[in-house]
């Protein structure tokens, strides 16, 4: 879980376009962040087991 203060940050608007970076809305992680999905991978896979994202199935069995 992101530390509360790094999510408020990471919503405020940088003084460089250069500096902002996309962050999870749902647990406020940085890395490993789905551009498609608008999510990090470990939500990602939650919802998708969940069948909460139409179109996406899983692989393998």
């Amino acid at each position: 879980m992101a530390r509360k203060a790094l999510v408020e940050k990471s919503k405020k608007k940088a003084k460089f376009k250069v500096r902002e970076y996309n962050r999870c809305p749902l647990c406020g992680r940085s890395r490993a962040y789905l551009r498609k999905f608008d999510m990090c991978r470990i939500c990602f896979r939650l919802r998708a087991l969940n069948g909460e994202i139409p179109g996406v199935v899983k692989a393998s069995w």
